[in-house]
């Protein structure tokens, strides 16, 4: 019944090796699914455990790029992966990763709602523990940005450039 990621199951299901159900269609810069068929970019590989400070190199270059769905799939690799109590940062900065994927795909309510919810769980984390600055991360800055994004977006025009928008994760 079961094939490669690379292929349709007989039950017409996507699945990974392992047989869970994965979606393989071809993704653009966004995350947004494309026709199968379609060329995409390059998906970010899933729960690869990396250093902290690599995980932020990572995510910054994708945050470059315009691939804010990307840098979220690295940050949330980091906070599945993580010590207990770094996962609400890095829950945080997944959910600035995905409010800005979705200010980038015209959803301004989704986009804005998201950006303040990750901009006020950073900051509750470095004020919880002391920590404005772990691994280089300037999380008044980013808290800052996120916010200004989010008014941004709110007030209205065309959906974001997600590089041009992109925040600068250190100091």
């Amino acid at each position: 019944m079961g094939s490669s990621f690379s292929g349709r199951t007989a039950d017409a299901r996507d699945r990974d090796t392992e047989g869970r159900a994965r979606n393989a269609r071809p993704r653009d810069g966004l995350g947004r699914p494309l026709p199968y068929g379609a060329e995409g970019v390059e998906r970010q590989p899933e729960g690869v455990v990396r250093t902290p400070e690599r995980s932020v190199a990572e995510a910054q270059e994708l945050l470059a790029a315009g691939k804010p769905f990307h840098a979220h799939e690295v940050f949330e690799d980091a906070w599945k992966s993580g010590p207990e109590q770094e996962r609400a940062l890095w829950r945080g900065l997944a959910q600035l990763a995905v409010g800005l994927t979705h200010s980038a795909r015209g959803n301004a309510t989704g986009g804005a709602r998201l950006l303040r919810r990750g901009a006020d769980v950073v900051q509750e984390w470095a004020a919880d523990t002391g920590r404005p600055e772990p691994y280089g991360l300037d999380l008044a800055s980013v808290a800052g940005w996120a916010r200004g994004l989010a008014a941004d977006v709110e007030a209205g025009g065309p959906p974001v450039d997600a590089a041009a928008r992109a925040p600068r994760l250190t100091s």
